[in-house]
């Protein structure tokens, strides 16, 4: 067992979890959207390399509740532990969706499926991997973005946001991705930051983080994307300097759909999507091919995607 045993908050709820150690693989993946068929398959194919695998989902596992709650059961029937966090995909209000919740509530509703599943979320207690390469403390992340991440030579949200329109790119969330009760995304994304912030700063400063969250902690992973103003919706500056602040180890995240390795100021980056069949079906390799975060498969100089990925983010939604 971690010699950090439980960390308590002032509140009294734990807000660490020791786990029993194992000798199986830290794997992560993302942005598996299965409302196509053909990424439904590939979930149904996913199976662990041994019965102490853990698996962390970072988000955009769908759309549609049902969706979602398939996925996460299968996974969770396989995997010895499953760590969810929610992608902006989640958290549309779909029209298609009869679970019609907004914002807050719909976010609630799904952490309450997770905890029936036996999926653990950004609401819960942090687990401690405690296998090889650990130990370290998982720290699944709901935070959000507030359109700071800005286009060259615009100084805020209104001037980025007339930029987009004046290219023509428009992230869906405008249209289904409500705040409720928040009057904006904005707000909704620093109330989560500074309790996330809390919580974090809580932790026992003897162990490493793995931080997971659908968007990358820093800005720099969206430098190659090919629509470079897309970046608004992808994260927040406040939280620019976390991965050196709270010891990660390395940081998981998706959303862009450029599924690579990088190095920031010594911390590894993992974007681990999968995104669409139409991308997916261009990259070398097989798709959604689970990736190992601990213990570390990637060797320091690894900087950068493989062979024949490309530059993400050529579909907007």
């Amino acid at each position: 067992m971690c010699s950090c045993g439980f960390h308590s908050s002032s509140s009294g709820v734990s807000r660490v979890r020791s786990t029993d150690g194992g000798h199986g693989n830290l794997l992560a993946i993302s942005d598996l959207h299965i409302g196509y068929d053909e990424n439904r398959a590939l979930v149904e194919k996913m199976r662990p390399e041994s019965d102490d695998d853990w698996l962390l989902v970072a988000g955009d596992v769908g759309e549609v509740v049902a969706d979602i709650r398939w996925a996460l059961e299968t996974l969770s029937g396989r995997f010895r532990k499953v760590i969810w966090v929610p992608g902006n995909h989640e958290l549309w209000t779909h029209p298609k969706d009869p679970v019609q919740l907004r914002g807050v509530a719909r976010y609630e509703h799904l952490v309450a499926v997770c905890r029936e599943l036996g999926v653990i979320t950004p609401e819960d207690p942090y687990p401690v991997w405690e296998g090889p390469g650990g130990p370290a403390v998982v720290t699944p992340l709901f935070l959000l973005y507030d359109y700071s991440f800005l286009p060259q030579g615009c100084a805020t949200k209104e001037q980025g946001m007339a930029y987009a329109q004046g290219t023509g790119v428009i992230c869906t969330d405008e249209h289904v991705l409500h705040p409720d009760p928040y009057p904006s995304r904005e707000a909704w994304c620093r109330a989560r930051v500074a309790e996330t912030e809390r919580r974090l700063a809580e932790l026992p400063d003897d162990l490493p983080t793995i931080p997971v969250n659908h968007y990358p902690l820093d800005r720099h992973p969206t430098d190659v994307l090919r629509y470079p103003e897309f970046a608004m919706w992808c994260g927040t500056r406040l939280t620019a300097d976390w991965h050196r602040r709270f010891r990660a180890e390395a940081m998981v995240y998706g959303h862009l759909h450029i599924p690579r390795t990088t190095w920031h100021e010594g911390v590894r980056f993992e974007e681990v999507s999968v995104g669409y069949p139409r991308e997916w079906r261009l990259r070398p390799g097989p798709p959604a091919t689970l990736r190992r975060i601990l213990p570390m498969e990637v060797k320091a100089g690894d900087g950068g995607a493989a062979p024949g990925v490309g530059r993400g983010r050529g579909d907007l939604r």
